[in-house]
């Protein structure tokens, strides 16, 4: 999703504790589920991004009251730097953090005590977006072609996995690290598709432009049907604060019932209160959000639900193509509160 969804740097990790460390000792900061003068639990939750059509159920939450009445006082807040989310979470310096299934298990890996408390997004948005061509029907039809990619070596395996599932050769695909210069790349056709970009945002704002786009979704190639946005805690917030994060998730699935049952509602929730500094278009959120509500949708099972298959296959397709430094216990990975 554009430029300010930078996925977890490698080898950050030390010099992140290292510096939020110093910060601590210094008094600096905010101790993370501390009681309000009014008696509530206060929660601090970063988002993956500046507040869009995703985050509705939040603002929703808020707006309606349901955390209120939970005994919550919930601060949603957009890290400086995305990166950061995860690392503030497990220094203790958030207690919850939008996130990525396959960042999860990845920092597992690397042993940051990070669990998902939540599927939020319950299927890939990150899909191969294509130009419009007649010659290209599938993801096997790109050979020879450029495809666009954001820095990160996890999109290329994915188009590989894609290509190699619908029977082409991967070796004949060009690779073009477009940094994420995704829409640009698109616009003025530098590329013939790209990877890193979102159904509910890239495609859409490309499809403004009056570019004609195909999307194949990973899962459909290979690639295990993950989630793509989870709620994120650390291993020591849930056992110090694992009360009012229950709670937070109980009052969060409220306010996704809200926002499927009145959208438009619900959305105005969240453009009243936009970051003036990235403004929104409305019409782009209002159709953003009618792709997510159904990819949101848990069915049957509470809001947020997990499955112990849906993280084993994912971490196995990460070892299996070289982005796990190590084994991840799939069950250690989650939790259901």
């Amino acid at each position: 999703m554009n430029i300010a969804i930078q996925r977890w740097k490698k080898g950050a990790w030390l010099a992140a504790v290292l510096a939020l460390a110093i910060l601590a000792a210094v008094g600096c900061g905010s101790e993370s589920g501390k009681q309000a003068e009014g008696g509530e639990t206060e929660l601090t939750v970063l988002l993956d991004w500046y507040p869009n059509a995703v985050h509705t159920f939040l603002y929703a939450a808020e707006e309606q009251g349901y955390f209120k009445a939970a005994g919550l006082k919930v601060k949603l807040q957009t890290p400086a730097d995305t990166n950061d989310a995860l690392k503030l979470v497990a220094a203790g310096k958030a207690d919850l953090a939008l996130s990525y299934q396959m960042q999860v298990a990845i920092s597992r890996a690397e042993d940051i005590p990070i669990v998902s408390v939540g599927a939020i997004v319950r299927h890939p948005l990150n899909q191969l977006l294509v130009l419009e061509s007649p010659d290209i029907h599938s993801p096997k039809d790109l050979a020879g072609k450029k495809i666009g990619y954001p820095s990160i070596p996890l999109d290329q395996a994915i188009v590989d996995t894609m290509v190699k599932s619908d029977g082409g050769d991967p070796s004949k695909l060009s690779h073009v690290d477009v940094g994420w210069d995704l829409i640009p790349a698109m616009s003025t056709k530098k590329v013939d598709a790209i990877i890193g970009g979102y159904v509910n945002h890239e495609k859409l704002l490309l499809e403004k432009e009056g570019k004609k786009l195909a999307a194949f979704d990973p899962s459909d190639y290979g690639v295990p049907d993950y989630y793509e946005l989870v709620l994120t805690a650390s291993e020591d917030g849930l056992k110090n604060n694992g009360a009012a994060i229950k709670k937070f998730m109980e009052a969060a699935a409220k306010g996704q019932a809200y926002t499927a049952s009145h959208p438009d509602e619900a959305l105005q929730l969240l453009l009243d209160r936009q970051d003036e500094e990235s403004p929104l278009d409305a019409d782009v959120e209002k159709q953003s959000l009618a792709i997510l509500l159904p990819l949101m949708d848990a069915g049957t099972e509470p809001f947020g639900s997990q499955t112990e298959q849906s993280w084993r296959s994912i971490i196995d397709w990460l070892k299996e193509h070289g982005q796990l430094s190590k084994d991840v216990n799939p069950s250690d990975a989650f939790r259901n509160l």
